[in-house]
């Protein structure tokens, strides 16, 4: 972070993917509004954060980062949001137990309106509009209209988030997230003939809190057991929207994105010289680093000297998402560029963004099995150079969707039609989340059983 760097600097970089608003007048106005609103998020939350993905990097900790691909403002609700939310709490249970370390909850919510496209237009019937680019930005219908951005939007996605946050505060702490009911929902999961095979972790899990509750350890005894720390997160994209939210923390001097406790720095919107990076190398919250196969060692040390100077750990997270088969071939020179900087970084699979495929009906999908191998990957090549896997990013929802194909309940390329909901990328749904929770703490327990093994030998 330099003397140079302010909220606005921004704006004098080379910008990509974001919307030219065609009234300037009402753009001023919805950013001198935005201006007067309160941050959603505060800088000690921000800062806690940092400390637990900088756990994550040691391997003292694990980070589950899910929710939406883009939330919508038409399938805005409370059973929505509590939905993802209860599945996020049976997978971090889960892998808890794997790990054998907390597991940090970050979700894909509160923020997540705006979405990068391949392209700026789209062609239907020969009919040429400008791509949708989020509910933050413009709308899903295929009209004129419709695709004109709009400055007002982001009025609307900041009430909604605020919305989003107070209620899962108060999913947070007052008593649903009781360890002792989100395990009694995974039971539910495993009592289906098809996730027969996850019953004996799920039986161990039992035993744990049984011997946790004989021992006088319960959630009317303790409060951790009634509550967790939620986190929100999202792309950091539309930067009129981020600089109208950005706060001075009084306790540091430091800048705050008040969006958002964690904000990403997309594959597309990457460039070192950029608008993004520039913003974000300047705000004092955790940020990501999306890492696909076109990054470039070179481009990786100047980004990691550009958004993480001081070397902090936990300010700097590493998304990588390059597909199932792909992973050998690009994680292990981006470790080694790592470890030659000698930099700080937590490392973190997204399984999803490399393996979207369209299937034979039409519709956009991702094969659970692809992005459960693309998971397998990450995990053996950070076993195999002796570098932590620091957690998983998930584009997921609580709902019963059918838009990615495969899991144990078998959603099949025929049934993508019946639940296909997303107004962007497809989603794993509940069930699908769960099970690759169950099959990635199984790989986090032979990790730590390996690295016990190291230790007494």
């Amino acid at each position: 972070m330099t003397s140079e760097w302010n909220k606005s600097s921004w704006r004098s970089k080379p910008r990509v993917q974001m919307p030219d608003y065609t009234d300037p007048q009402a753009l001023a106005r919805v950013e001198a509004q935005l201006a007067k609103y309160p941050p959603l998020v505060f800088a000690g939350e921000a800062r806690r954060l940092k400390e637990h993905l900088g756990a994550a990097s040691r391997g003292e900790a694990f980070l589950l980062q899910g929710g939406d691909c883009a939330e919508s403002f038409d399938q805005f609700s409370a059973n929505a949001i509590r939905d993802t939310f209860k599945v996020m709490l049976q997978m971090a249970m889960v892998l808890t137990y794997g790990a054998k370390v907390p597991v940090i909850k970050v979700g894909r919510m509160a923020g997540q309106f705006a979405k990068p496209r391949s392209a700026p237009t789209e062609v239907r019937d020969g009919v040429e509009l400008p791509s949708y680019r989020g509910d933050i930005i413009n709308e899903l219908d295929f009209t004129p209209q419709a695709r004109v951005p709009d400055p007002n939007k982001m009025l609307q996605a900041y009430t909604q988030a605020a919305a989003t946050l107070n209620l899962l505060r108060a999913f947070s702490t007052g008593g649903y997230a009781d360890v002792n009911q989100v395990h009694a929902w995974t039971l539910g999961f495993t009592e289906s003939e098809e996730a027969e095979k996850y019953r004996e972790m799920a039986s161990r899990i039992t035993d744990t809190l049984d011997f946790m509750k004989a021992a006088g350890i319960n959630a009317e005894t303790e409060h951790a057991l009634r509550s967790v720390e939620f986190y929100t997160s999202h792309e950091g994209l539309l930067l009129e929207y981020e600089e109208a939210l950005t706060r001075l923390d009084s306790t540091s001097g430091k800048w705050l994105a008040g969006s958002g406790h964690f904000l990403w720095i997309g594959d597309r919107t990457r460039q070192p010289d950029g608008a993004h990076v520039e913003f974000l190398r300047g705000v004092l919250n955790p940020i990501g680093l999306k890492c696909g196969p076109t990054m470039t060692t070179e481009d990786l040390k100047v980004l990691m000297a550009k958004l993480n100077p001081e070397n902090e750990p936990g300010r700097l997270t590493l998304i990588t998402r390059f597909g199932a088969g792909k992973v050998a071939d690009n994680l292990p020179r981006l470790i080694r560029t790592v470890q030659e900087e000698g930099a700080n970084v937590t490392w973190v699979c997204d399984p999803m963004h490399g393996n979207t495929i369209k299937s034979s009906t039409g519709y956009k999908t991702r094969p659970f099995d692809a992005v459960l191998r693309e998971v397998r990957e990450f995990f053996a090549v950070h076993a195999a150079e002796g570098t932590i896997p620091g957690g998983v990013h998930f584009e997921m929802t609580g709902q019963d969707v059918t838009e990615c194909t495969g899991g144990v309940h078998a959603v099949s390329e025929e049934n993508l039609s019946d639940r296909y909901h997303t107004a962007c990328d497809p989603r794993l749904n509940a069930s699908q989340s769960l099970e690759l929770a169950f099959l990635v703490a199984e790989e986090l327990s032979r990790l730590r059983e390996d690295r016990d093994r190291r230790a007494a030998g």
